[in-house]
């Protein structure tokens, strides 16, 4: 595997540990929100610039220090070349101001949004909270995003070359405008489709958020049909895969897994944040001085993990060997990652844990994946798809 014994002169987990590491390790201090933006800020800034001499070597210096490059990570799934398998969940970059340089954060793909027809401002802060203990976080955004037609003007500006000739895959994550109604919910992800598809290597129909009103309700079997049918029609239409939520009943996700195949979808994200509190009903939201059972929002992080497991097993057995899954939900360490590709997962997302480890998580989990793919005498990462190998 390439440059995991390069000598560094540029160390991005001891940056990352001296700026945040105090602040992550409680929950009060910096607000969440107000730390995510900082960072969004400076990340715009060297995405527009990131030819210009200081800029593009600092990013040359961050892909040294974290990209791992080996072919037996490499994968073609629903037409995209994937590098490696893991890539960054949306809801980071919702606005798309970072997508030219995620890879050289060693992602393999990015998934930017989730984006709206309309732009909102979402719902009243405060509305994201660390729990640090857990290594988990509560969020109701509600799809706070400067809306499609931005996205596109954010996405031309930064020159970013057409799919098929980028470094790494970029995904769009479509969610339903909160003025919207259910009825019309087709119209409006179809709006936004229909001026971002060509810039996207695939689309996410995003039914799983618990934080717009009425949005899960989509992810019924003929609602769900209902809006695939309608974006299909696009004559820009990418491929097209559905993110789901972690707290549907196994009946639930038998009959997605059957839409997913019968519409022909690209593959399944599993699983969005959830409603349940996952035996942390008791559990003080210092911000707010109230426990949790009474919070609005979805829980993520670690705590979510033993169910984003099941719900991709469930899947994997429903599904077919042949529909790609994408699993997401406390993945934060290379036994993690590899626990959730030997379930049934193609690809994998990280997003909290990403928060808490830090940039090192991403060569730590590739490096991983590679040693327990050599260990099992496995060529590509594909062959262990399901397979249930342990880690060893």
């Amino acid at each position: 595997m390439e440059n995991k014994s390069e000598a560094r002169f540029f160390s991005s987990n001891f940056v990352y540990k001296q700026f945040f590491g105090h602040i992550l390790e409680k929950d009060d201090g910096i607000d969440a929100e107000k730390l995510t933006q900082l960072t969004l800020n400076s990340l715009e800034k060297a995405s527009l610039y990131r030819k210009w001499p200081g800029i593009s070597n600092l990013l040359n210096e961050l892909a040294k220090d974290l990209q791992r490059k080996d072919a037996k990570l490499e994968q073609t799934l629903f037409g995209c070349n994937f590098s490696n398998p893991l890539g960054l969940a949306a809801g980071f970059d919702k606005n798309g101001i970072a997508a030219s340089i995620w890879d050289n954060f060693g992602f393999g793909f990015v998934e930017l949004g989730t984006v709206t027809w309309h732009a909102q401002t979402g719902n009243a802060k405060p509305r994201l909270f660390r729990m640090s203990k857990e290594k988990a976080a509560l969020n109701r955004m509600g799809f706070n995003n400067n809306g499609a037609e931005k996205m596109k003007e954010t996405l031309e500006k930064q020159k970013i070359p057409p799919p098929g000739n980028r470094p790494s895959i970029i995904g769009l994550n479509l969610g339903k405008s909160k003025i919207t109604s259910l009825e019309h919910a087709p119209d409006d992800y179809a709006s936004s489709l229909e001026i971002l598809g060509s810039l996207a290597d695939y689309a996410v129909i995003n039914v799983s958020s618990p934080n717009t009103p009425g949005l899960r309700q989509l992810q019924d079997s003929e609602q769900l049909r209902r809006l695939i049918k309608k974006l299909r029609r696009l004559p820009s239409c990418p491929p097209l895969l559905v993110k789901i939520a972690p707290d549907l009943d196994n009946r639930e996700i038998d009959g997605l897994a059957q839409v997913a195949y019968q519409e022909g979808l690209a593959g399944i994200i599993a699983v969005n944040t959830s409603l349940n509190r996952l035996g942390l009903e008791e559990r003080i939201i210092l911000q707010t001085g109230r426990p949790l059972r009474i919070e609005k929002g979805g829980l993520s992080g670690k705590p979510l993990r033993p169910r984003a497991i099941e719900v991709i097993k469930r899947l994997r057995k429903n599904a077919g060997e042949d529909l790609p899954l994408i699993g997401v939900g406390g993945i934060d360490s290379p036994e993690s990652a590899w626990e959730r590709i030997v379930a049934g997962a193609s690809l994998i997302q990280v997003y909290t844990g990403w928060i808490f480890q830090g940039p090192i998580l991403v060569p730590n989990i590739l490096e991983g994946l590679v040693s327990q793919l050599n260990r099992h005498g496995c060529n590509n990462i594909s062959e262990v798809v399901g397979s249930e190998l342990p880690w060893i």
